[in-house]
Order: C-alpha cells, then sequence, then structure tokens
C-alpha cells in the first residue's frame, strides 16, 4: 500500500509474480522448478533463460480481442507435443508487463480450454515464438508496459488439467485482484493527504484552507471513504493469510469479500480522486502535481482482473453455490451487531433481501451493483464500529447507511468532529 502510493507501475508484475505461485502449484513439478527463481529477493533485468537468472518475474495473458473477459471465447490453439507440451498459436489482446521471464497463458486444447506456462526461452536456450505488436497507449499506468502479442508455434507446458484453464488461472486472478483492492485503498489515501496537506498551507479569503468549515467537511469525507477502504483491505488480506494457514472459515470469507471489495473499493476511487484533485484547484489539474496522476491511475483497478459487471456477477455465483462465503461474510459483519443501531437495521434488511429469499429472482442481475454495494458499505461499517475511532465509525454510519449525508463528498452531518476525523490522516 506504501508503494502504490508513490508508484503503481511496479505493481503489476510484482502482484502478477507473487500470485502465479498458488496456479503453478496445481502442477508440482512446474512449483517446484519455478518458486525458487519468483520468491528470489533480486530483481534481474537480463533477457536470458531463467534458470540463469537471479530472480524471475511472470505475466498473463488471457484477454483476446473478440472475448474481452468472456475468455471462453479465445480462439488460441495449443497442440500437443509430447506429455505436457504443447505449442501455442493465436493472438492476445492485452498481456501486461511483456518483459516477464515466462506469462500463464490461456489457449484452447483438444481437451478444452486450459492454462499454459510459457517462457520467454525454450529448454534449449533459443528465444520463445513470443511476439510483441506494439504496446499500449494506456489512460494511465503508463510507466507499467501493456502489450498485444502474437504466439507462432510457441513452446509451452500445460498447467492443470485439459479443459480447466480457468479454474487454474483463477487461483492467480484471485490474489492479483486483492492487490486492485490495496491498489485502490492506497489511492484512496495518497487523495486525502495530498488534499489535507494543501489545505494546511493554502490562504484563501484571508484564511487557510484548513480552517474553513466547508472545506472540512470535504477533507473529513475524503479521510473517511480512506479509512472503510484500509480497514477492509487489510481484513481482507488477513483472510488470505488464514486461509492459506488451512482456516476453512476464512478461505469461504475470502470468497466472497474479495469480490465484493474489488468492486466497491475499485469503484470509489475514481470519484474521490477527482474530489482530491478539485481541493487543489487548478494546481490539482497540472501535472507538476500528483493528483492528476493519481486521477488517470483510479479508473484502472476497477477494470483490472475484472470489471464491476464481473465482479458483481462472481457475488451472484458465490451467493448460489458457495453458501458458506455468504454465511463466513455475515457472520464477519455480525461481530458488530449491537454496537450501532444503523447498521443493525440496515444488516437486517440485507440479510432479508439475500438469506430470506426476499428479492425478486427475475430482479437480482439486473440490481446485482445495488446488492454487492450494500455488502461492501455493511462489512465496512461493521469493521469501522469495532476497529476505528468512534467519530469515524458513526460518520460511516450516519450518511453511508442512514442517509444522513448527500451524494457528494463534503456533505457529512452537522455535529461531526472535523478536526478530529483530519487528525487521524495527517
Amino acid at each position: 500500500m506504501t508503494l502504490a502510493q508513490v508508484e503503481a507501475g511496479v505493481g503489476c508484475p510484482l502482484s502478477m509474480t507473487y500470485s502465479v505461485i498458488p496456479a503453478l502449484r496445481v502442477q508440482p513439478e512446474l512449483a517446484a522448478e519455478w518458486e525458487p527463481r519468483i520468491t528470489s529477493l533480486s530483481y534481474d533485468p537480463r533477457l536470458i533463460p531463467a534458470g540463469r537468472k537471479r530472480g524471475a518475474l511472470f505475466g498473463m495473458a488471457m484477454t483476446e480481442k473478440q472475448g474481452g473477459s468472456d475468455v471462453r471465447a479465445n480462439t488460441t490453439q495449443a497442440v500437443p507435443i509430447a506429455g505436457e507440451e504443447y505449442t501455442i498459436t493465436g493472438h492476445k489482446w492485452f498481456c501486461s508487463a511483456p518483459m516477464c521471464d515466462a506469462f500463464l497463458v490461456l489457449a484452447q486444447a483438444p481437451g478444452g480450454l486450459s492454462c499454459f506456462l510459457l517462457p520467454r526461452f525454450t529448454p534449449d536456450g533459443e528465444r520463445n515464438r513470443f511476439h510483441i505488436q506494439r504496446l499500449k497507449d494506456k489512460l494511465g499506468n503508463r510507466s507499467n508496459a501493456s502489450s498485444e502479442v502474437e504466439f507462432r508455434a510457441a513452446w509451452t507446458r500445460r498447467v492443470g488439467e485439459e479443459g480447466r484453464g480457468v479454474p487454474t488461472i483463477l487461483e492467480m486472478v484471485v490474489h492479483t485482484r486483492l492487490d486492485c483492492v490495496i491498489g485502490s485503498a492506497a489511492s484512496l489515501r495518497q487523495g486525502t493527504v495530498q488534499a489535507i496537506h494543501h489545505a494546511r498551507h493554502r490562504r484563501a479569503f484571508g484564511r487557510l484552507l484548513i480552517d474553513q468549515p466547508l472545506m472540512c467537511n470535504v477533507l473529513a469525507d475524503l479521510a473517511i471513504e480512506s479509512e472503510a477502504a484500509t480497514v477492509g483491505m487489510m481484513r481482507l488480506a488477513r483472510a488470505f493469510d488464514e486461509a492459506a494457514a488451512g482456516d476453512e472459515k476464512a478461505g469461504h470469507f475470502k470468497r466472497l469479500a474479495t469480490a465484493v471489495l474489488k468492486y466497491w473499493i475499485c469503484k470509489r476511487a475514481p470519484v474521490h480522486a477527482a474530489e482530491a484533485l478539485e481541493c487543489l484547484g487548478g494546481n490539482g489539474y497540472v501535472e507538476e502535481w500528483p493528483l492528476a496522476r493519481l486521477y488517470r491511475e483510479a479508473p484502472l483497478n476497477s477494470i483490472w482482473e475484472g470489471s464491476g459487471n464481473v465482479q458483481c456477477l462472481d457475488v451472484l455465483r458465490a451467493v448460489q453455490k458457495a453458501p458458506d462465503s455468504l454465511r463466513a461474510l455475515f457472520a464477519e459483519i455480525k461481530e458488530a451487531r449491537g454496537a450501532d443501531a444503523r447498521l443493525d437495521i440496515f444488516v437486517s434488511s440485507l440479510r432479508d433481501d439475500l438469506l430470506e429469499g426476499k428479492m425478486d429472482p427475475g430482479q437480482i442481475e439486473s440490481q446485482a451493483r445495488r446488492l454487492v454495494e450494500r455488502l461492501a458499505l455493511a462489512l465496512q461499517a461493521s469493521l469501522l464500529v469495532r476497529h476505528a475511532s468512534p467519530i469515524v465509525a458513526d460518520a460511516f454510519c450516519a450518511t453511508r447507511l442512514a442517509g444522513e449525508g448527500g451524494r457528494a463528498f463534503g456533505t457529512l452531518p452537522a455535529g461531526v468532529d472535523f478536526g478530529a476525523i483530519l487528525e487521524r490522516h495527517f
């Protein structure tokens, strides 16, 4: 989170590199070969075979131009050679960090869509048939290369069973979704800090901005959003650690909470960045200040590793096919039961809709975004009530659950101690 506030571009290759380990462990011999390179603490930028490097980085290439998020529409073909070795021919519309040493890719094998490890060099030390067509001219995240690539009978090794490509690569995607949540929480934190710092030193109309009540309302609201994102992100990260250590309940919680928080925290980042930028006025809109970069970066995590609709549909899938995940999420929320009446009322309504089946089945998909938003707010409120300052928790419940605030930032109700909230963030 600290790193992402300074420079977000390196986050993608770092995230993909550590996230690939669960997927590789589906194929133990590949994990044994690659994990020592992946977990090395040395960065080696040389373009040489990975076995001769001090450390290696991993990338991922899933989407194609005709399908996008619908990877089952992929047309890249994998032809068996011998055993788990295949050649792959096709095009990938989006391949992040193409300088990496190896990639997980999806391709159509005889048994269906499958996952493959494609290294930059073949076992005999020759450059693999991995061709960069162009680098993307992106809105933001410009320090991280993203590319279109073509494979021409590229040498690969299968990871997992034929036809099980999506479940295999999702072992990697789930961890990178956690990093999208972390990156967006970092964006909210950095935007808040920049806005507060500016307000503490900028004078207008005879006073520092920080001494002007309306500006304090805006800044305090930004800070509340940042704190809610941070506590949600940290709880999710803890669940990943607990699940990796064998905690079954944490695994169920992680299954649903990842999609819920990926949707909501990433969705809040662009509007938060816009408001933080406005606090700096014209200065915020020029490239000499960091808010311009932050503003361009903000939409990315909402798109990366599955857009908002993809996350919401994943939530519906988890609710229907993995009911233990919903029970685990509500068990976490219930830890705050009785601490705030507004939260209790909000959660009771949510439980009725989800657990008692009061939502119209014919409308549930079209209303999925609202449902996921409510789940996220309930979880954030529960965490704030238990772990944050009572001032922050009270303001969050009043404005996000009880509707005492408006839709724009800076509409906290009368009586909120703006100064106490701001002191927690600067």
